[in-house]
């Protein structure tokens, strides 16, 4: 097929690999514009951009589509399909329709599920046991078009949103694959999203990631998975933000927030119901530790109460 690939993110990189080594003439590439990063805060490309430049193909970075320029510029490829990968930008209704077959998008859940921009997250925030990808033709509507394929993927005990997301990507490489031959086969039919079963997953923010105690202990603990490694979860004491990068499920008793520390000198914090194990911390600027080793280096004594979300009251010292 002739197409167009439109995707920013490392999440749509193994799905222009794939439609490459497929043989399918890749004749332009969309991604969001190069943004200064780092300290020296120089133009760095997205990842798409990247792997575009390597393969030699050409790489288009309009900063919308919303204009009459752009819309022609897109029709005038004569596409037989364009390839939507966690681009970034909406596609109006002349790049929807310029091409033959339409824009097929690759989503990272099993659709009507977890509309919108932030479908692994909310799936492991959940507690889903299970995720996938489809591939959808699409609409005017926020993830609403017709499906053409999904495939599913369990989610583990042990599921980050990295190594979900990872799956994903290259699940639905090989499903973009599939799709497009069998829509130049027309062996496929469109399939209406149902009307049930729909929920949204809406867009990260960082002050999600801030453990409130007064939550259950199964909550927090997907959460930590979740929002690894962004926008990852933390909590305060003494106006200092403690990275939680890995924690486990744990007894515990105590108001919410109560600090004790087992056997093993890992912490539990005392959460709504249950208690959180913290396993893997991290200060400010330094290394991440297991938490029995960073205890050894920062205070944080049994008796500790954390409060919700950021203040923090330590236990009294015995009289002397």
């Amino acid at each position: 097929m002739k197409i167009a690939f439109l995707g920013t993110s490392e999440f749509a990189v193994p799905a222009l690999q794939a439609l490459i080594d497929a043989g399918h003439d890749v004749v332009a590439v969309y991604s969001r514009a190069p943004k200064p990063a780092g300290r020296g805060q120089q133009e760095r490309k997205s990842p798409v951009h990247r792997l575009a430049d390597t393969l030699g193909l050409p790489v288009r970075t309009p900063k919308t589509l919303k204009t009459d320029e752009e819309a022609a510029a897109f029709k005038a490829l004569d596409l037989d399909a364009a390839v939507v990968v966690s681009y970034g930008h909406i596609l109006t209704k002349p790049f929807l329709d310029a091409p033959v077959l339409g824009c097929i998008n690759i989503h990272g859940s099993l659709l009507p599920r977890w509309r919108g921009a932030a479908p692994i997250h909310r799936a492991i925030l959940a507690g889903d046991t299970e995720t996938g990808v489809t591939t959808m033709r699409m609409d005017e509507g926020l993830d609403t078009g017709p499906m053409l394929m999904a495939e599913r993927t369990p989610i583990s005990s042990g599921d980050t949103a990295e190594s979900v997301h990872d799956r994903l990507a290259a699940l639905g490489a090989r499903l973009i694959v599939s799709t497009l031959d069998a829509l130049m086969r027309r062996s496929i039919d469109p399939t209406p999203q149902p009307a049930q079963g729909v929920t949204y997953a809406h867009k990260l923010g960082k002050e999600e990631g801030v453990l409130d105690w007064r939550r259950p202990a199964a909550e927090l603990e997907r959460k930590v998975r979740a929002f690894q490694p962004w926008p990852g979860t933390s909590f305060s004491i003494n106006g200092e933000q403690i990275k939680v990068l890995d924690a486990g499920l744990a007894l515990a008793s105590g108001p919410p927030g109560t600090v004790s520390v087992a056997k093993d000198g890992f912490p539990v914090v005392a959460c709504g119901v249950g208690g959180l194990r913290l396993l893997k911390l991290q200060r400010s600027g330094k290394a991440a530790q297991a938490a029995d080793a960073f205890l050894r280096g920062f205070a944080l004594p049994a008796g500790t109460v954390l409060t919700s979300p950021a203040v923090v009251s330590l236990p009294q010292s015995p009289p002397r």
